[in-house]
């Protein structure tokens, strides 16, 4: 029975998307798939236990009841690594991990592993990435962000804990490649991991779609709060602008836009954008949001009254407001993060018809 583990060489290149891809495309192929986070640190609640957040992802995709125990053995949350370091003998993680491994590997016909951040993370409780995936025993996959130099430093840093584990490398996925950087990259990577006796299983070319955010993770990023039409807060946002900067030619979408703007260029930035809309012929409303900023001093002291106008009512425009002052509400908007969940149902879609339609699923098949 084929057993994966999914790694990266780092944050945020690409590990749940390469997952689920991976888990949807061997579904579809008749395949009982199994999922586990062996080591998690985001987490929530679960039947009053704590699992890691993406394990509610591939609850709903693989249509499993989500049990901590056998689909997230090991959560590190606050304080648990300092407690390991005091007294290791109060913990089995190890033994945690392979009791979840062997209930998967009895009901499934694949299970998939995902790991945590590079393949070195994990190590301050003696359980790296490499460590958890020689003890399965299973093959690795590592998944690289597309580039050249760099990409090829932390291949070649990653591969060397794998091979120091004794880990066999299933092969690399690199993902989120730049089009027009696509051939460049094909002909310099392909070469040399060949040279380092390392399959490449394929290049997965860069969708910006996948880097929206919702109008939920604005509001958490601005510590803001919905005044109106709470409905609207899973609308994705696909570019932004600062109210006295409104020109929509600046905008690489003419979609999904987040308006940014004091209270008292409101109204006047919302009716300059309703007239630009006009003068293009949008057949749909672009905006997907309006942020209502403030001065910096603490509270919010708003009233959706304040904002109460036939545009905003008729197209269910959510408000958002927030104590920051715009400058500084666009810098948090900026550095979201954004990762795929269950209320980003078109991110989940796209992932899988992007590992689909560049990664051969043979590759994984009859390992």
């Amino acid at each position: 029975m084929p057993i994966f583990f999914v790694a990266g060489t780092g944050q945020h290149q690409g590990k749940t998307t390469t997952t689920l891809g991976l888990a949807a495309n061997l579904q579809a192929q008749g395949y009982n798939v199994g999922y586990c986070k062996p080591i998690g640190q985001k987490h929530v609640e679960v039947n009053g236990k704590m699992a890691d957040k993406d394990c509610v992802l591939f609850e709903k995709l693989l249509d499993f009841e989500l049990e901590p125990k056998v689909h997230s053995p090991v959560i590190l949350a606050s304080g648990v690594t300092k407690q390991y370091l005091q007294d290791p003998s109060g913990f089995d993680f190890k033994e945690d991990i392979l009791h979840a491994a062997k209930h998967l590997q009895s009901v499934h016909d694949v299970v998939i592993f995902e790991g945590t951040g590079h393949v070195g993370v994990g190590s301050v409780v003696d359980l790296s990435n490499a460590e958890v995936a020689r003890v399965l025993g299973s093959r690795a996959i590592l998944v690289v962000e597309g580039g050249v130099g760099n990409t090829l430093d932390q291949i070649t840093l990653n591969l060397a804990l794998f091979e120091k584990a004794g880990v066999p490398v299933h092969g690399v996925i690199i993902n989120k490649v730049k089009q027009e950087k696509m051939e460049e990259i094909q002909a310099i990577l392909g070469p040399r991991l060949k040279h380092l006796g390392v399959p490449v299983l394929g290049y997965i070319p860069y969708d910006p779609t996948l880097s929206y955010p919702i109008l939920y993770t604005v509001q958490d990023a601005i510590r803001g709060q919905c005044l109106l039409h709470p409905e609207g807060l899973l609308n994705k946002v696909q570019d932004y602008l600062a109210g006295s900067l409104i020109d929509i030619d600046l905008v690489d979408h003419l979609d999904g836009i987040l308006l940014v703007v004091n209270p008292h260029r409101f109204k006047e930035s919302l009716e300059l954008m309703i007239e630009k809309s006009q003068e293009l012929e949008l057949e749909r409303v672009p905006i997907a949001g309006i942020v209502v900023t403030g001065d910096g001093r603490d509270g919010i002291q708003y009233t959706p009254d304040e904002f109460d106008h036939p545009y905003i009512t008729n197209n269910r425009i959510p408000i958002l407001a927030t104590r920051y002052e715009t400058y500084d509400a666009v810098v948090m908007i900026s550095r979201i993060e954004v990762k795929i969940n269950t209320n980003t149902q078109w991110k989940v879609n796209r992932a899988i018809e992007l590992f689909k339609n560049h990664i051969p699923i043979e590759q994984f098949k009859d390992v």
